[in-house]
């Protein structure tokens, strides 16, 4: 039964991934109702369809009223000739057998009718031909050839003819006729139904190929039938030719109606995108040059998103570039301070004079070494979070998890020294998106910031609130102390690169200033705020200070 449960398994999982891969490919191609690109798209195509398949339609209605109308009135000329046949042409009762009289036939056909549109043949019951109207009428059938080798119509005779010829084409290449119209092998085949008591209507091609319109009616006196009389029409090929050139107008719209299409298309699509990437081609260009990209915020289809957020990353690069700059700056000045220490510490030391003297010049220059070795490894770190930043996958993590955890491991490790760590949720669920590693080194910087401040005896409290990030859900997460507080003018000063504010009595040097600055870029990258304020007591005393990180949360 294992195998059974295997199968079945393998079975479901590959449902799931089909119908996984339908729903992603769904999404993919299906356009959004918001999409206006979309809705533009489809409008401009569709209306050049409906307008040249309206026009099928209503010739192809109109071509088969045509067509049962000339049936019915056929049929209606075919079924009065047969009575008149049938009293004036037939031998009498009672007779040897019911049989037409052939002479009599003629010339009530030649009394009876008389039009040049049509053609009536009248067949005995052997099938055999009697009457002609063409004939008895002196009427010679003919075709006009073209002259050999010439085309006297000219371009507009060629468009104009252009519909019908086309048509003519598809209809050969299918094989189609008129839809609901029953199509006659040959006039024979017409003949013997009819002979055989049927009324047959429809239409057949003749040894040319042109189509003809033929009805035929038994001549009938009782039951026996004595005859045939068939009438024909040849002028279905002229009335569809005159219906495929009614089609030119429709085509010419049509084909306006597309050309305005991709003009409109062209003008609101591809001139947009591509002023877009001129521009990002002169940005690339500019080696590091500001250059201004097309401002189309005011659209509000995909062009204008896909313009805005060019123009904010772009921003974006430029800011980043400037940062650098300054990076490098403050790298350099901060670099030189213990450069020049030491230098000054080692020009000094070959002329002290006595061995505490030179003690204290040896301990500046390690000291100097010391810091010089921590900024270089602060510096290092600083360059390091973009890229670890793009490195790592966004993850689900508990956030309430992971503060227990550093809780737990600060208190176990200061083993009753020193401020101890007080964690608490106001949350059941605290999910959210993000990198582990880099959020922890923000949690630890704010801890280690907290308990350098914070006395011995001291209490930081970290609690998690509900909040929100414009309409968005959020984590609060809070880091309290114990200690002075921070000036108010430093509330936002003491997150710029290399800023230090150390307790009376801490070691100069012993840090670097880039902790909460790499605090608020790892924070920033995860969509989220990092702030300082101070805790204030009944009296407006300063009771510590207070670290915010705000996160988008998983809801």
């Amino acid at each position: 039964m294992a195998w059974v449960t295997a199968i079945r398994k393998f079975r479901l999982a590959s449902l799931r991934k089909a119908w996984n891969w339908l729903e992603d490919f769904w999404l993919g191609v299906s356009p959004r109702a918001s999409s206006r690109l979309a809705q533009l798209i489809l409008v401009a195509n569709f209306v050049a369809l409906g307008v040249l398949i309206f026009g099928m339609l209503a010739l192809s209605e109109t071509r088969r009223g045509l067509v049962n109308a000339k049936l019915d009135n056929l049929l209606t000329q075919g079924t009065m000739i047969a009575n008149v046949l049938e009293r004036g042409a037939s031998e009498d009762f009672p007779a040897p057998a019911p049989a037409l009289r052939n002479g009599d036939a003629r010339a009530l056909l030649r009394q009876v009718y008389q039009s040049d549109e049509n053609r009536v043949l009248v067949f005995d019951k052997g099938g055999h031909l009697v009457a002609d109207s063409f004939l008895l009428d002196d009427v010679v059938e003919f075709d006009a050839l073209p002259p050999p080798a010439t085309d006297e119509r000219g371009i507009l005779g060629f468009i104009a003819d252009l519909p019908g010829d086309a048509g003519q084409a598809i209809s050969n290449l299918f094989g189609g006729e008129e839809a609901g119209i029953s199509d006659i092998a040959s006039l024979e085949t017409e003949v013997d139904q009819a002979i055989a008591g049927e009324r047959v209507s429809g239409v057949r091609r003749d040894e040319n190929g042109r189509r003809i319109v033929s009805v035929s009616v038994p001549i009938q006196p009782v039951r026996a039938v004595i005859g045939v009389v068939t009438v024909e029409s040849y002028d279905l090929d002229a009335l569809i030719a005159a219906e495929r050139r009614a089609l030119l107008p429709f085509t010419l719209i049509a084909c306006l109606v597309s050309i305005m299409s991709s003009l409109a298309l062209t003008v609101f699509i591809a001139r947009p995108i591509r002023r877009l990437a001129k521009a990002a081609r002169e940005a690339r260009r500019a080696g590091g040059r500001r250059v201004k990209m097309p401002d189309m915020r005011h659209r509000k289809d995909e062009i204008g998103v896909l313009a805005t957020e060019l123009y904010d990353m772009t921003e974006t690069l430029y800011d980043r570039l400037d940062a650098i700059e300054r990076f490098a700056a403050d790298v350099a000045h901060e670099l030189k301070n213990p450069l020049t220490s030491i230098r000054s510490a080692a020009e000094v030391l070959p002329k002290a004079k006595d061995d505490e003297r030179r003690d204290r010049l040896l301990r500046v220059i390690h000291n100097d070494v010391g810091r010089l070795d921590r900024l270089i490894s602060d510096i290092s770190r600083a360059s390091r979070v973009d890229a670890e930043l793009a490195r790592e996958d966004i993850e689900l993590m508990d956030v309430g998890g992971l503060l227990s955890e550093l809780a737990e491991t600060y208190n176990a490790a200061s083993d009753g020294q020193g401020a101890q760590i007080a964690y608490q949720t106001h949350v059941r669920r605290s999910v959210i998106k993000g990198r582990e590693g880099p959020l922890g080194q923000v949690f630890r910087n704010l801890i280690d910031n907290a308990m350098t401040f914070s006395p011995d005896d001291g209490t930081i409290n970290i609690d998690i609130h509900r909040d929100h990030l414009g309409d968005d859900p959020a984590l609060l997460v809070t880091v309290d102390d114990d200690g002075p507080g921070i000036p108010e003018d430093n509330l936002e000063t003491i997150f710029e690169r290399f800023y230090t504010q150390r307790p009376q009595g801490a070691a100069f040097g012993t840090h670097s200033g880039l902790g909460l600055a790499i605090s608020r870029q790892i924070v920033e990258a995860h969509g989220g705020r990092i702030s300082a304020t101070n805790r204030l007591g009944a009296q407006g005393q300063i009771l510590g200070a207070r670290f915010s990180i705000c996160l988008p949360r998983v809801i």
